[in-house]
């Protein structure tokens, strides 16, 4: 009787996290590997999962201390229904920049959330992109992500490559993975670095205390991946300096916690100290000043400028580049205003 009980329980797991391993993935514990990759989870909840063998690899249950290989296939087993994220489709505006029956690029506005999850369930540019597409294989599945390689978050604004077939997937994944696209971001912060250009090396992961934060680590630590942000200053504004930001490799919050370490967080960033006055005066004209800043751009000052990559399937070089959307413009000829003929400390 209580063998038929467990049978019964084991036959109402339900496949919660699915993960193929990349193909350059380093050996790494599962429990760690998969406390990077999903939100709100402790390691020790994680270890009861696999002592309680609800943690697969290519399909049997493995111990927490195994080690992911490349190409292994993760799943993580829990005893009730996921929650049905149906991608709606949704006749929403989007810029489309370029166009053809491989790939499509668009611009994204600020503010607009890429793909469905929890309080996010429609109006994001999957829901759009669906009604786009929608006489498509790729956009008929449901997939929460279809034809999406890269993301940038709600309120950065910029280019977005969407893959059209599952050929063209695989090749810019296959391009985003070997770091052979092109990637240039323009970027508002805090305060002039020393140098005109420079690079920031720093691993980045889940932040030790805050597992919806990235934080960055020392390159010699086991925690995090290796990541790559070069920067050039374009304009100076005394307390805060407009950068070209290149990306070496593609970390989620990259830009913004490698800034943030130099002291340089992104102007208005709320999430990593850039919403409050980091530089400056003590005027109270100066204040009203950045609050008005604040609420004429009330999100991070960063715009996925520009991007390169090669066409899935002419092989040819395609660089695609984007203006600066109103609120950052509107932004930079404020402070351009204020610190003109100004004496800057």
């Amino acid at each position: 009787m209580e063998e038929h009980k467990e049978e019964n329980k084991a036959e109402q797991k339900h496949e919660h996290y699915h993960f193929e391993i990349d193909p350059g993935q380093s050996l790494t514990r599962v429990d760690k590997f998969l406390t990077d990759k999903i939100a709100g989870i402790s390691r020790n909840r994680l270890q009861m999962a696999a002592k309680n063998g609800d943690i697969l690899v290519n399909g049997k249950p493995v111990k927490s201390n195994y080690k992911v290989r490349p190409n292994d296939i993760v799943t993580v087993m829990q005893d009730y229904e996921p929650e049905n994220f149906e991608v709606i489709p949704q006749e929403i505006p989007i810029n489309i920049v370029y166009e053809d029956d491989t790939l499509m690029v668009v611009n994204k506005n600020p503010g607009m959330v890429v793909h469905p999850g929890h309080g996010n369930k429609d109006g994001t540019l999957v829901n759009a992109i669906a009604w786009h597409l929608r006489e498509l294989p790729l956009f008929s599945s449901g997939d929460l992500r279809p034809g999406l390689v890269h993301r940038l978050d709600k309120d950065t604004s910029g280019i977005l490559v969407i893959a059209k077939t599952e050929d063209a997937m695989t090749h810019l994944a296959k391009q985003f993975f070997n770091r052979t696209t092109g990637r240039r971001y323009y970027a508002l912060v805090w305060g002039e670095p020393k140098e005109e250009k420079g690079t920031i090396v720093g691993k980045i992961g889940r932040h030790p205390k805050n597992r919806k934060l990235r934080f960055v680590f020392d390159e010699q630590s086991e925690e995090g991946k290796h990541a790559v942000t070069h920067y050039k200053i374009l304009e100076k504004f005394g307390y805060v300096t407009l950068l070209e930001c290149r990306l070496e490799t593609g970390r989620t919050h990259q830009i913004r916690v490698h800034m943030q370490t130099k002291g340089h967080h992104l102007f208005n960033d709320a999430t990593y100290g850039g919403d409050r006055i980091l530089k400056g005066t003590t005027f109270s004209k100066y204040k009203q000043f950045v609050q008005n800043c604040f609420k004429l751009m009330p999100r991070q000052a960063l715009h996925a400028k520009s991007l390169s990559f090669e066409h899935p399937k002419t092989g040819e070089r395609m660089s695609f580049d984007s203006e600066l959307p109103d609120d950052f413009t509107a932004v930079l000829a404020k402070w351009r205003g204020y610190t003109s003929g100004r004496q800057i400390m």
